[in-house]
């Protein structure tokens, strides 16, 4: 599988794509780390556990691309797939992932241009996570490449052990796993989201009874 070359974007290779959207990637992982340690600075409590990034690989990115009825170009590439780049953020409590939406979509070279809310509203396989496409600029010697895209998922380490297997159980059965598992991962689901409740509101608690001793 290959992807054409299509110059109207000024991007002429694969390898250009790769430095071009790993700066994305570097520039947003330092945005986080930086936002990570002030807050640790202001609230002496870190949200990120750990942060992952990858580049979708060509195949990956053609696969895609035939699926919504796409010419493998470079081209199309850019315009039509939204996760070349991705960063996955792994918080401690729901309420982080909304906290660090926030604190994302306030920064002034990061533009916010779609989010899916899949914890409020989680798929029906029991998948939840919060996802943003963002776009940042990257600055060349010679250029500027505007609206880089960047995919953005923020989930709890609970919702991240439950999707790290779903991926597998997906692949395993390439699509089409039995439904007894399906249910099954459906009622894990159920679980996942009752620790996590569970979890925030012990943290909570203990947080009221540190400041209380504070006074």
């Amino acid at each position: 599988m290959e992807l054409k070359v299509d110059y109207r974007d000024g991007i002429d290779s694969w390898k250009e794509v790769t430095l071009i959207y790993s700066a994305a990637l570097r520039q947003i992982e330092t945005k986080l780390e930086i936002l990570n340690d002030e807050f640790q600075h202001v609230h002496l409590y870190n949200p990120i556990e750990h942060i992952k990034s990858r580049i979708k690989t060509p195949e990956s990115i053609v696969k895609k691309l035939k699926r919504g009825g796409y010419e493998s170009t470079i081209d199309n590439m850019i315009k039509y797939v939204n996760d070349i780049a991705g960063i996955r953020i792994i918080c401690s409590f729901t309420s982080d992932i909304y906290r660090l939406a926030e604190m994302i979509g306030t920064q002034k070279d990061i533009r916010v241009v779609k989010v899916k809310d899949y914890i409020t509203y989680p798929k029906a396989s029991g998948y939840k996570s919060y996802h943003l496409i963002v776009t940042v600029p990257v600055y060349l010697s010679d250029r500027m490449i505007e609206d880089t895209k960047v995919e953005i998922q923020i989930r709890t380490v609970a919702m991240d052990f439950w999707a790290s297997l779903e991926h597998k159980i997906h692949y395993k059965f390439e699509g089409d796993a039995p439904e007894y598992i399906r249910n099954e991962l459906v009622e894990c689901a159920k679980m996942v989201t009752d620790l996590d409740a569970r979890m925030l509101k012990l943290n909570d608690e203990v947080s009221a009874i540190s400041r209380e001793r504070n006074m």
